[in-house]
């Protein structure tokens, strides 16, 4: 049989050769260093036995950064850590221990709690495992010896695990320890050069709250030692720039056990806030867009209408009122689609644009909740358009346009996911085949590169989903931009054409900014909280050297007050140096001390970060126009 490789030549094996017998023919030198094979973008592992004319590529442990390559690297360190685990505390339990982007963890049923103090034990043990040597063996299984196996081993989890695996079973051994495991592994624990053990959470078994509460313990390793130490700064980077921690400390919002998931906003969080929303207000205005307010509680029969009482419902916080079904609304498009419903329409009002930042609730698990990031009551710069088809690319185009003028003004750089049809989708395929070619020649028109994303696409049409790599090269998704063909037939939309007929209308979604909290929460930490002049909730403070100076002090703050600028003045009876220290906490953009040698010709000016100059009043103000304009 014959394999192609990544040059396109084709490599001649025996058959039934495996991905490392393929390694073995092309040098022992890539053998040796071979950790897994990649076939039409799946990753499978080296002992499995290839098919004729399959491409192939063998990643080495020279892809040290490749994330397929960490990916097996982090499967077998979390093996690793099952082994130690079970060494360590005799009667412990394992469950599952995946790879997940940027580490891995394993869930345990330990006989006795265990807390952070014991993690570098456990990570002793996985690195004497190292150094003594491990190899991975895999050896296929039928069910019943596989269920006798776990079953004598007393691996209640495993058992189960066997019962509601579909296909073939497969182990893999190292040492002394067998797991249940579709892999791929490493073939041995030498490429293993780094491994932490990070810290530790409770995990319900199969994520079910019915279900026993077992110990997660999380954990990373690297090919290269220089790659950990970068990563563990970053985590502590991250940890500083926690938006939660920055967020409380800036007196921007809060959380409360009594509205879990739905921040409270203090009034310098409100100021954030509605800097975006006169933002989102203006350009919408500048666009085209008519600003409309919907309810918030629906019939279930608008649900039913939209799809999403059957594929959402478990998202959605629903209530009966006189014996009918109601549901919160957990996005706006449904009742926008209500809205266009309620009058005739005609093909000179197109394309409409209807904008709402609608309060949405989602019944998010408690579990998964993450401050602003992740919450249950949010407000999104939420927009929908109706449009002929002749009009998609227009307004498609528009949409793209609009996203990398906000993005450009907060300096994000972005990329692009084109998300195409799930599983569960609604309509035709010859609907979608439209819908997806529409975005695609939308992003070749803008010039936009992609990377397609089979299934990532909403049920009821493709998108095109727009992505930040924060400081810390964390990626986010913020705007997304969906053709929609489904909605507007399931509501019995339409429009009289030209030709007098009625005609059913494309429907366009977008959310650029998206949620606002979300984005409040991500810009936080891609800034550390150094937020740009015009997002600041404080942007200039003013220091009085002593009680004389008040007035001056004073006055100075009326005058950018009157300019548009939020100035404060503060007049504590503490040190200079302390407040100083205070404004600095706050990270408060301008601070201008003001005493016995200052004047509105000679300003004290210190810029954050520690900058001082001496500035002109004309000079401060132009420095300050020329920053803050959005």
């Amino acid at each position: 049989m014959k394999v192609v490789l990544p040059d396109n030549s084709e490599l001649e094996l025996p058959e039934g050769a495996t991905g490392l017998d393929a390694a073995r023919a092309i040098g022992p030198k890539l053998a040796e260093q071979a950790v897994l094979v990649r076939s039409n973008g799946d990753v499978r592992d080296l002992r499995l036995p290839l098919e004729d004319g399959q491409q192939i590529q063998i990643l080495t442990t020279r892809d040290k950064h490749d994330p397929d390559a960490l990916y097996v690297l982090r499967h077998s360190a979390a093996h690793l850590l099952a082994e130690a685990a079970r060494r360590i505390y005799p009667g412990t339990k394992v469950a599952i221990g995946p790879p997940i982007e940027n580490g891995f963890y394993y869930d345990f049923e330990f006989p006795e709690p265990i807390s952070e103090d014991d993690l570098q034990r456990l990570e002793e043990e996985i690195r004497r495992e190292i150094e003594e040597g491990r190899e991975w063996e895999r050896s296929e299984v039928d069910r019943d010896e596989a269920r006798r196996y776990f079953e004598q081993e007393k691996e209640p989890y495993k058992v189960e695990l066997v019962d509601s695996v579909d296909g073939d079973i497969s182990f893999y051994k190292q040492g002394d320890f067998v797991d249940l495991c579709r892999g791929p592994h490493l073939q041995d624990s030498e490429p293993i050069k780094a491994v932490k053990l990070l810290s530790l959470a409770g995990a319900y078994w199969r994520g079910d709250e019915t279900k026993p509460q077992l110990t997660r313990v999380y954990g990373t390793a690297f090919y290269d030692p220089k790659d950990l130490e970068e990563h563990l700064h970053r985590i502590e980077e991250a940890k500083r720039r926690d938006h939660r921690r920055l967020s409380k400390d800036l007196g921007l919002a809060d959380f409360s056990d009594l509205a879990p998931g739905m921040p409270f906003w203090h009034p310098r969080g409100m100021v954030i806030w509605n800097v975006l929303e006169d933002l989102r207000r203006r350009e919408n205005a500048r666009r085209g867009y008519h600003e409309i307010r919907t309810p918030q509680l629906y019939d279930s029969d608008l649900w039913r209408t939209s799809g999403h009482w059957e594929k959402y419902q478990e998202h959605m916080f629903r209530v009966k009122i006189e014996e009918r079904d109601f549901g919160l609304k957990p996005m706006n498009c449904p009742g926008h689609c209500l809205l266009y419903s309620l009058t005739p329409h005609s093909y000179r009002e197109l394309p409409l644009r209807l904008a709402e930042a609608g309060n949405l609730h989602r019944n998010e698990l408690s579990g998964v909740l993450h401050g602003l990031l992740r919450v249950r009551h949010f407000v999104q710069d939420d927009a929908h358009i109706y449009c002929t088809v002749e009009q998609i690319q227009d307004e498609l185009l528009a949409c793209l346009d609009y996203a990398y003028y906000l993005y450009e003004l907060f300096e994000l750089d972005m990329r692009v996911e084109l998300s195409l049809r799930p599983d569960n989708k609604l309509g035709t395929d010859e609907d979608w085949d439209f819908a997806e070619e529409e975005l695609r020649k939308a992003l070749a028109t803008a010039g936009l590169e992609y990377t397609a994303s089979v299934g990532e696409g909403s049920f009821y049409g493709p998108k095109i989903d727009l992505h930040m790599d924060d400081s810390l090269g964390r990626s986010w998704q913020l705007g997304t931009v969906q053709l929609d063909l489904q909605m507007p037939q399931r509501f019995g939309l339409t429009y009289q054409g030209d030709d007098n007929a009625e005609h059913t209308p494309a429907m366009i979604h977008r959310a650029l900014l998206g949620s606002l909290e979300r984005f409040i929460g991500i810009y936080l930490e891609h800034t550390g909280g150094d937020l740009p002049l015009v997002l600041a909730p404080e942007q200039v403070r003013v220091l009085p050297v002593a009680d004389t100076h008040r007035a001056d002090a004073e006055s100075l703050a009326d005058d950018l007050r009157v300019h548009g600028f939020r100035a404060w003045v503060d007049e504590r009876d503490e040190t200079l140096g302390r407040r100083i220290r205070d404004a600095e906490l706050f990270k408060i953009p301008y601070v201008v001390v003001w005493g016995e040698r200052e004047s509105l010709e000679s300003l004290a000016l210190r810029r954050r970060g520690g900058e001082q100059v001496t500035v002109s009043w004309e000079a401060l103000l132009s420095e300050l126009q020329s920053a803050a304009k959005v």
